[in-house]
């Protein structure tokens, strides 16, 4: 059986690696470079979702916190009563509400707070 040498396709697979790993600066070799920095990416991409989301909770936190009209009112019971109030109205929309226009958000706290809840008997609490 004759030999296949690959010419270009071979050299053409390393120069892209190459390129690839070309700006870090590390003691590994191109392959364990590349390895590396594919194993990171992809790690990071879960852990900003993970900051974003914690981004959120703090900025909501902060603003319902602020709220003089309620005394010991936190993000936890905040999101509790939207729950039950079944208001869906995610972290992120929130956050935006809360960074963009406060006054919107107490308005939205203080909805939730004043409808009474019905109890299974159908008296109100």
């Amino acid at each position: 059986m004759t030999r296949i040498k690959r010419g270009y396709i071979a050299r053409k697979h390393r120069t892209k690696t190459r390129l690839f790993t070309s700006s870090f600066r590390s003691r590994l070799t191109i392959p364990q470079q590349k390895i590396k920095a594919l194993v990171s990416a992809h790690r990071d991409r879960d852990r900003k979702k993970r900051d974003f989301r914690r981004l959120w909770i703090s900025r909501i936190n902060a603003v319902i916190r602020e709220n003089q009209n309620e005394k010991y009112y936190s993000y936890s019971i905040f999101m509790y009563n939207l729950y039950k109030r079944q208001l869906l109205l995610n972290r992120k929309i929130l956050a935006q509400i809360a960074i963009l226009n406060r006054n919107c958000l107490y308005m939205i706290s203080n909805e939730i707070i004043k409808i009474p809840r019905r109890l299974n008997s159908g008296k109100v609490e």
